[in-house]
């Protein structure tokens, strides 16, 4: 009798984890099909901060904000910037749309708190991001060279001694974090509290920030020792539920590569030193290169 309940044990440790394997590789599936996608990574191919008044855009290399020549003339209108706010006015002619209509005139939403209105002209889109109080035109290219070339991500095999509960420690308010980013900015987060978790027999601590206003998920940033040898050099990133009951799941199965492997146009925060850890996490995204 107790070799079939050994037995049985066996066949649910066992069917566990296959589950647990089959929720990560559908995972990571989904992750390389939203990089593919039309509003994937791949098709960011350009970023142009905006001055104050007038700027130029079209594929004219002497305006400010440059567009592929397969989809724009030389001059497809002007984006003014007037105290915070962007409007776009494309000249005559020129088949600009917003929202799917044709537009005439419209002030643009940024992404801050967004959602950006989307601008398109042909295999373009562009709208309007904030990064430290500056406003700037992120531009996709449907098109983009990054897009057609691409090869596919590569993985850390999957290791569900990587999926750790850790335990939350909230902030006895809610702490405000200088996060830097790729381009030299530095951009304020707000972190509810830190985790506290074992792995290779040490005690490590990552402390989290809200990526959206929403509050409604855990955003880490972090560097390990596999950083800029098997991983991207700048670190990676993963999401975790809120706490329930003081306790946090952190799975470094589902952490994966900024955006900034991919295109030099993102604008990527970069680890807090608190947030470096002292060991490999062998698991999550493998770096893809260099852009």
């Amino acid at each position: 009798m107790w070799k079939l309940a050994a037995a049985l044990l066996v066949l649910a440790a066992t069917a566990g984890t296959d589950d647990y394997q089959r929720e990560i590789e559908t995972w990571r599936q989904a992750r390389e099909t939203r990089l593919r996608g039309d509003e994937g990574w791949l098709t960011v191919a350009g970023l142009f901060w905006l001055k104050e008044g007038e700027n130029r855009f079209g594929s004219d290399p002497g305006g400010e904000v440059v567009l592929p020549a397969h989809s724009a003339p030389a001059r497809a209108g002007i984006l003014r910037l007037t105290k915070g706010k962007v409007t776009v006015e494309p000249a005559a002619g020129v088949p600009v749309t917003l929202g799917g209509k044709p537009v005439g005139k419209a002030e643009l939403r940024s992404d801050v708190p967004g959602p950006a209105d989307v601008v398109s002209l042909g295999r373009t889109r562009f709208f309007v991001i904030e990064r430290s109080g500056k406003l700037a035109i992120r531009l996709r290219d449907l098109d983009s060279p990054a897009r057609k070339s691409f090869t596919g991500l590569r993985w850390f095999p999957v290791r569900k001694e990587y999926r750790v509960v850790g335990k939350f420690t909230p902030h006895s308010a809610p702490k405000k974090l200088s996060i830097p980013n790729v381009l030299g900015l530095v951009e304020e987060m707000v972190s509810p509290g830190y985790v506290t978790f074992q792995l290779q027999g040490k005690e490590l601590r990552l402390e989290p920030v809200y990526e959206t206003p929403a509050e409604d998920e855990l955003f880490f940033i972090f560097r390990d020792k596999t950083s800029a040898h098997e991983t991207y050099g700048a670190g990676r990133f993963f999401y975790a539920e809120k706490p329930r009951n003081g306790e946090v799941i952190i799975d470094f199965n589902k952490a994966y590569t900024p955006p900034c492997a991919f295109t030099r146009f993102a604008t990527c925060p970069l680890p807090p030193r608190q947030n470096q850890l002292p060991v490999r996490i062998e698991a999550g995204e493998l770096d893809y290169g260099h852009h």
